[in-house]
């Protein structure tokens, strides 16, 4: 992800390199079958026409499909980490910084400390204090001055991240308190805890927590409790309270800090995901995690880029930092979250490693690369990571992380070298440092370089070994995915990259096509959701991933989350408020979905012997299972295995597409899932969440024929269609 002062760089970059790379590519694809034409910017759609295809499963040559290629990138944008994904409820929860997106008040400090989210209760004042530490890390602390004549009710209250979710469910509170001991009476029989309405008087769970006898004066106390709601509130405007009985504590002062709330988490990890929304990340089936971002791995100084050993063991070692997006990362989401998070959902961690290169606000972007003599500490810090997840017991890190709840090593199999260095003018330099010394120590790993030949000057070049892979990130309209079809078809030829794979690391449709593409500057035509169009985009250009598996290999859609109250970006993937019934699955989603599911394991060789591309494109697998395949897997056969064969089609037409499949082998039954609406520009909001999703629909037995070889369908227009047709003896 990039910031707004330096992404007019990247329209061009990127848009030149791909436009040279479809003008150089052949329009039979190397890696299958399937034919391709390139269509010139902002034609008019064109009308379907009747379109033949051939799908050979008995012949030809197939590819192993690549298993990896849909996967998650996940960056803190959009609070989509703090207020979203990760599962706590309580925003500044250790006064750790301030957001200056929300306003920076004359005097004082950006990024310092606030006591943004809280609130008074009753007459206690509250305030900031740094003589009471909670640790080294987490050095300021709220004051609570209780007076002397204080009566009812007295405390505290957190907002939230605009709201909680209430539901009757078990909510683990815990805090860490001290009281003033010059002041402490020594008379403060409990504290109250309270889950209640910002609107009304309702409190929808109480409990109290003694602190008769267990309670220092010298040093802080963690206090834990469960707090579990009879009912489901009726909305999310809700709050977190700790209050006294001003009865008891006229005239005490008390200090607190790390005060938490998690409702029940996704695997019901502890400190662990906001479950309804790891859930629908879970639903894509995602083989893969990138991780921990973006531009938000790199930092806006390089003493407040994303560091591994500040983000790991007991939260009261974790200082946070100001986050690359105008607020503040707790870092509760650190790095072992990260790879159980992996663990959870089955998928392969792709770490990304801080290389030396921070983005500067200014703008002024070589202020902040690391210099060439000092690089070696920061080499030392990546492979000291891998050592941390990779490493066993009696390793020093691997052994740290044992102590950290997890003896088990992780398997890292994908390490990226830095994030969108095309900005920088020195990863020439720092990418072979890395990668020579990261190959030494952990030699069986992917190696992906963030910048590559085509996208530096000539005096800047970067050379990826064969073996090793780039990360190509696309922002585009509609109309570049459709262009670029053919892109990846004799990549490797073209680019001089023998054996060099691609991770097509982010992408999506930011907005409407127009003249110059995406409008960097002014945003002109900008997506705030994503649209019909912008799914058929995307599906175009995934299609040209799934038809190039040993070229493009791994791929995700960014950004992923998006927190309705504050968004840096648009459009995104899935966005949401505290309240899930809220939550908002994009268009993309559900293409996401589509593809994922229904990926196969092996390329069918497809052919058009009528009607050509544009505006219908397609791609054809077949799922073997876990049967034996009789012969090459990668060369001409004429024995092979049966399984469910897969027809993808995508319409960017508004007009239906009538379509013919022709067999070599007899299809007996099948059924389909669209993706579809009438307008090109609709998209899914709160309150219409459900306006365009995916559905199920069963091909008659009628638009089956000549002995189960043909298949007839028409594409609707303004759809993606995955086709699943089973063979005979199937």
């Amino acid at each position: 992800m990039v910031y707004w002062t330096v992404i007019t760089i990247i329209g061009g970059l990127l848009g030149f390199l791909s436009s040279a790379l479809a003008q150089s590519a052949t329009t039979t694809s190397s890696q299958v079958t399937s034919t391709v034409s390139t269509a010139p910017s902002l034609t008019a759609t064109p009308i379907p026409s009747a379109i033949t295809l051939k799908i050979s499963t008995k012949s030809g040559t197939r590819n192993k499909t690549a298993p990896l290629l849909h996967g998650l990138f996940f960056e803190d944008i959009n609070n989509s980490g703090d207020g979203g994904l990760y599962g706590e409820l309580i925003r500044n929860r250790a006064f750790q910084g301030s957001d200056p997106s929300d306003g920076t008040p004359q005097g004082a400090v950006p990024w310092g400390p606030t006591l943004k989210a809280w609130k008074s209760i009753g007459s206690a004042v509250l305030s900031l204090d740094i003589l009471n530490p909670l640790s080294d890390s987490l050095r300021t602390v709220l004051k609570v001055d209780i007076p002397a004549n204080a009566t009812g009710e007295v405390g505290f209250l957190n907002e939230g991240f605009w709201g909680m979710d209430v539901k009757p469910q078990a909510y683990g509170a815990s805090f860490y308190v001290k009281p003033n001991g010059a002041l402490y009476k020594r008379n403060v029989t409990g504290v109250n805890l309270s889950i209640r309405s910002a609107l009304t008087d309702d409190i929808w769970a109480t409990t109290r927590v003694d602190i008769s006898h267990n309670i220092s004066v010298t040093k802080y106390t963690k206090l834990e409790a469960v707090l579990t709601p009879e009912a489901a509130a009726p909305n999310s405007n809700n709050t977190f309270a700790i209050t006294f009985d001003a009865a008891e504590a006229q005239g005490q002062t008390f200090y607190f800090d790390l005060i938490s709330l998690f409702p029940p988490t996704f695997k019901g990890r502890k400190n662990g995901l906001r479950k309804d929304l790891a859930e629908h990340l879970m639903d894509i089936r995602p083989k893969f995690l990138r991780f921990p971002g973006g531009n938000n791995l790199e930092g806006i100084s390089i003493d407040t880029r994303w560091q591994w050993k500040k983000n790991i063991g007991p939260l009261t070692d974790r200082p946070g930092r100001p986050g690359n997006w105008g607020y503040f990362n707790s870092d509760g989401l650190g790095y072992l979250e990260f790879l159980e998070w992996c663990e959870d959902m089955e998928m392969e961690p792709l770490l990304t490693v801080y290389a030396g290169y921070s983005i500067d606000l200014s703008g002024n972007q070589p202020a902040h690369t690391v210099p060439d003599d000092e690089l070696q500490f920061y080499i030392d810090e990546a492979i000291e990571q891998l050592e941390y997840a990779m490493g066993g017991p009696d390793t020093k890190w691997g052994s740290l992380r044992a102590q950290h709840g997890h003896p088990e090593p992780f398997s890292i199999k994908f390490v990226e070298i830095g994030n969108e260095d095309w900005f920088s003018d020195s990863y020439y330099w720092r990418y072979p440092r890395f990668l020579a010394a990261l190959k030494a120590a952990y030699p069986n790993i992917t190696y992906i370089a963030s910048q590559a030949t085509e996208s530096s000057p000539a005096n800047r070049n970067v050379t990826i070994p064969p073996g090793g892979m780039w990360d190509l990130h696309h922002y585009q309209t509609p109309q570049f995915f459709k262009d670029n079809f053919n892109l990846f078809d004799n990549w490797q030829e073209v680019a001089g990259y023998p054996d060099v794979q691609i991770f097509v690391g982010e992408y999506s449709v930011l907005g409407r096509d127009r003249v110059g593409g995406i409008d960097w500057a002014n945003g002109e035509g900008r997506f705030k959701y994503p649209t019909t169009i912008a799914a058929i985009g995307e599906a175009i250009f995934a299609l040209a991933m799934e038809r190039n598996p040993r070229v493009v290999t791994l791929s995700s859609y960014a950004p992923l989350l998006q927190n309705f109250n504050r968004a840096q970006w648009t459009p995104n993937f899935i966005a949401f408020t505290a309240d899930p019934s809220q939550t908002v699955l994009s268009t993309s989603y559900y293409m996401q979905k589509m593809f994922s599911h229904h990926k196969g394991t092996e390329t069918l060789p497809v052919s058009n012997t009528h009607g050509g591309l544009n505006p219908v494109w397609w791609h054809a697998s077949i799922d073997t299972g876990s049967a034996t395949r009789i012969g090459d897997a990668d060369v001409d056969s004429t024995r092979f295995v049966q399984g469910n064969i897969y027809v993808k089609l995508v319409n960017a037409a508004k007009q239906p597409a009538p379509i013919t499949l022709n067999f070599d082998t007899a299809v007996t039954k099948g059924n389909g899932t669209i993706l579809h609406h009438e307008d090109e520009f609709g998209f899914n909001y709160r309150n219409n969440a459900t306006a365009i999703t995916t559905k199920m629909f069963d091909i008659e037995q009628s638009a089956i024929g000549n002995r189960g070889a043909t298949v007839k369908y028409e594409i609707p227009g303004l759809s993606v269609v995955v086709l699943e047709l089973k063979q005979r003896g199937n």
